[in-house]
């Protein structure tokens, strides 16, 4: 294969994996482009590039799955290479063969290897001729209980979109059709298939690089088990716990499965291991995986550059390097565990991670997390010899950060990185089946955040008067000060005099850091007050959001009994069916699909009764808290 060097590389996606690969274009001496919709006009992907060409639209099928727009965006730009990212169009053969047929270095694999691998369906009966173990699939049409239970999974694309696990025959036809919506959506192919759903499987992969020369790495082992909704939570490498031999049979595996279809670049070959420690095949992402990032730490490659080298019709080396130590990735999401994985919008004004981690992120303070798109902010890894001394460092980085603005799933990630589960090296994908509820307990008492939040509200600045600056001196006690403010839904009512505190010395207190000493220990708290909410971060509180309460109410803040109010900004793709003013519902029941964030999310009916209002239809675009319908209480009997 000849030589083709390269010059300018557009990126054909968004976020946080265009600002990776720009990273390793511009240190490899290569222009950028970068494409954005209306709504990312101003996303840092787009501040990092050198040129940027606008898809108009916001909704990914207007835009970052609009191939035609991104080669003619390519062209005008003068690009000579086209990067997919993951997501979106990384997977589309057709894409790829229009990047090529317009000229342009395709950095992937063929089309033709992409094609082969596309549909789960297919891959598995290549890898299957290939000798690769796996699971047979079901025919849903004639699915019986001794199937269950049932993994529905999007023939086309991955990330968790198109899954259901079924566990009831009777709600085998709502998942199949909620799955085929939501893979159309995504990837625009509503295909749909079942196999066995493996209870407490452990979810391995395979990093596999190829070249155009016959060689193929397999790059070690990942653990992704810890999943939400079918998408990884927390990843690492090599996966802990796994006999050599089957290592072994895992590497062998997946080099088979890229020699299958004569693989070139980045690719991932994933298998779910049994309890028992049978390996079985799930298919083959023919692109760059979200979690490259442990693999690259601990083999110290960097493989976007291997990427753009193999594009350019470089040859590997005929092994990889030794890997060393271990590492641990955390994804930093925008959105509530607690509330079903409710994603976030708004406007992230802090996002600060100390130093000693790797944090890749789509995002820099100030920026607005969109409705359109995926919500992960961060992913933040971290790298040392052993594996507790990684997985120690990621929790410790990952709880001093200062993330303000959204809710996000920061404490969450804390908490399974220290759960014993998974400090042990045994954690397999019905984690948060098991734990979620105990990982998303409230935090214990506020008190301290919110007399720090009131120190620092009082607190003069340092260039007030002297006046202001003595705090009205007088040389009688006056009363105390008092301040509300609400956390996680508990109210705070703070007292505190000018000069002490039951219990706590104050040290020292200004608007953004108060100092307190409590039983004898030194507590720092950082404060930051934006809008209406104050962020309180400290070792001894954790990271803590409080609201001032008001001293008086507004009469006219009020909601009616029974409505349902939209939980975020988003699309109404479905309306339960015969749902009509007038018609019974029970608790529980869904009532309305709400689409955000490329996520589908039921709205229920908050008790038993009738639904005296409905204000959504299907194709409806919501804003954040408008009312979608009202369900009147049945009395109790």
């Amino acid at each position: 294969m000849t030589q083709t060097p390269l010059h300018r590389v557009l990126v054909a996606n968004r976020g946080e994996i265009a600002v990776r690969v720009f990273r390793t274009a511009r240190a490899l001496g290569l222009a950028t482009v970068a494409v954005h919709s209306d709504p990312d006009e101003h996303a840092l992907h787009v501040r990092e590039a050198d040129a940027a060409v606008r898809l108009p639209g916001a909704a990914p099928a207007d835009t970052y799955l609009r191939g035609d727009l991104i080669v003619k965006a390519a062209l005008a730009a003068g690009a000579d290479a086209v990067h997919p990212g993951y997501g979106f169009l990384s997977e589309n053969a057709a894409f790829a063969r229009e990047v090529q047929g317009a000229g342009l270095v395709w950095i992937g694999p063929s089309p033709e290897a992409i094609e082969a691998m596309a549909s789960k369906t297919r891959a598995k009966e290549l890898v299957r001729a290939a000798g690769v173990p796996l699971l047979d699939p079901v025919d849903p049409a004639t699915a019986t209980a001794a199937d269950l239970p049932l993994l529905l999974k999007a023939a086309a694309g991955g990330g968790g979109r198109g899954m259901r696990v079924v566990r009831d025959l009777d709600a085998l036809p709502e998942a199949l059709e909620g799955a085929r919506a939501e893979a159309r959506s995504a990837f625009g192919d509503a295909e749909v298939f079942a196999e066995p759903y493996v209870e407490r499987g452990r979810h391995v992969e395979v990093q596999v690089l190829a070249d155009a020369h016959g060689t193929v790495w397999a790059l070690g082992t990942r653990d992704c088990s810890l999943q939400r909704r079918h998408q990884k939570v927390i990843e690492e490498a090599p996966a802990p716990g796994l006999p050599e031999p089957l290592r072994t049979t895992l590497h062998e595996a997946a080099v088979a499965a890229a020699r299958a279809v004569s693989y070139r670049g980045a690719g991932t070959v994933e298998f779910l291991v049994t309890a028992d420690g049978r390996p079985y095949f799930l298919e083959m992402n023919t692109r760059l995986q979200v979690e490259h990032p442990v693999t690259e730490a601990v083999f110290g490659l960097d493989l976007v550059a291997l990427q753009l080298r193999v594009a350019e019709g470089a040859a590997l080396p005929l092994t990889p390097p030794d890997p060393t130590g271990h590492a641990v990735e955390a994804r930093l999401y925008a959105e509530d565990p607690a509330l079903d994985w409710r994603p976030q919008t708004g406007t992230l004004h802090t996002l600060a991670v100390p130093d000693g981690v790797r944090v890749d992120t789509g995002f820099t303070d100030g920026d607005t997390v969109s409705v359109h798109y995926d919500a992960m902010l961060a992913k933040v890894v971290a790298h040392a010899p052993t594996r507790a001394e990684a997985v120690r460092t990621l929790a410790h980085a990952l709880a001093a950060a200062r993330i303000h603005g959204l809710t996000t799933n920061r404490d969450l990630l804390v908490r399974s990185l220290r759960h014993p589960e998974f400090t042990t090296g045994a954690p397999d994908t019905g984690f948060y089946d098991r734990h979620l509820a105990a990982l998303t307990e409230d935090a214990p008492d506020a008190g301290l955040s919110a007399l720090a939040a009131a120190l620092a509200a009082a607190a003069p600045a340092p260039d007030a008067p002297l006046a202001a600056r003595l705090g009205g001196w007088r040389n009688v006690r006056s009363q105390p000060q008092t301040r509300r403010y609400t956390c996680a839904g508990t109210e705070y009512e703070v007292q505190y005099h000018p000069v002490d505190h039951p219990g706590v010395r104050v040290l020292a207190a200004a608007p953004d850091r108060v100092t307190l000493e409590v039983d004898g220990v030194r507590h720092v708290f950082h404060v930051k007050r934006k809008s209406n909410e104050v962020y309180v971060d400290s070792a001894v509180d954790g990271a803590r959001t409080l609201t001032p309460v008001p001293r008086f109410t507004d009469p006219q803040d009020r909601t009616e009994p029974g409505s349902l109010l939209a939980p975020m900004p988003g699309t109404v793709v479905r309306v339960a069916e015969g749902l009509a003013p007038g018609s019974p519902v029970t608790a529980g029941q869904p009532l309305l699909w709400l689409e955000a964030m490329k996520m589908e999310h039921r709205i229920l009916a908050p008790a038993s009764g009738t639904l005296t209002a409905l204000h959504a239809a299907t194709g409806h675009q919501v804003e954040f808290g408008a009312l979608l319908a009202v369900v009147q209480e049945e009395p109790p009997a």
